[in-house]
């Protein structure tokens, strides 16, 4: 369960109730999952690789920068999605802490187009973004679909965030990138960027929408 000073997670809800600000929300991507992206596979073979990647966790060693498990010990809340990689990153960003696990969070699909040859999980992971960003999907969630999802996504972020707690989420790549225009449109203005890598994290703060 979360632990913390006595009276913070209290202090603040109170205080917000009366006008403070309300808190941050931290976005981070996945530490490194254990998974080899050196292998050399077909289409068909790709989908299965990725969805024995969705049932891995981290890579043997992995551990969180510190300034993600600063995040991690002045979150209020802490999310991840269902998946083991954003489930074990959570653990080790918030060490001892109550995770929220939501399949909201998860990753968009990435169902490969079927085009001959043979590629690295990377290069079939960028042609299968290609495709279905553009209206492939294979019977997946679709690009409309995985919007709506990601604007659902960031409202559970956002109305934990607006009673004053502070809010991290560990989640996934391209699934972290669909809720930034969601929170830009809401008035979250990105105040910190380490970019897109493993244990990368962005840092989003409330401005009201004049």
């Amino acid at each position: 369960m979360t632990t913390m000073a006595p009276g913070t997670t209290r202090d603040r809800r109170s205080a917000s109730r009366g006008g403070q600000k309300p808190g941050w929300i931290v976005i981070a991507r996945h530490g490194q999952p254990d998974a080899d992206r050196t292998v050399k596979l077909t289409s068909s073979q790709y989908a299965d690789w990725w969805s024995a990647y969705d049932r891995t966790g981290l890579k043997a060693g992995e551990t969180p920068p510190e300034c993600l498990l600063h995040y991690g010990r002045d979150a209020d809340v802490v999310f991840a999605s269902t998946l083991p990689r954003a489930m074990r990153t959570a653990e080790a960003a918030a060490p001892g802490k109550q995770i929220i696990t939501d399949p909201v969070f998860v990753e968009a699909p990435l169902p490969p187009p079927p085009i001959p040859g043979l590629r690295t999980p990377e290069l079939w992971g960028a042609w299968a973004r290609v495709s279905w960003w553009f209206g492939r999907h294979d019977g997946q969630e679709s690009r409309q679909q995985a919007e709506l999802r990601a604007e659902a996504a960031a409202a559970t972020l956002v109305s934990r965030a607006l009673r004053g707690e502070n809010v991290l989420l560990c989640a996934h790549g391209w699934f972290n990138r669909m809720m930034r225009p969601v929170l830009r449109a809401q008035g979250w203005r990105e105040i910190e960027n380490k970019g897109d890598k493993y244990w990368s994290h962005r840092r989003y703060e409330y401005e009201k929408v004049k």
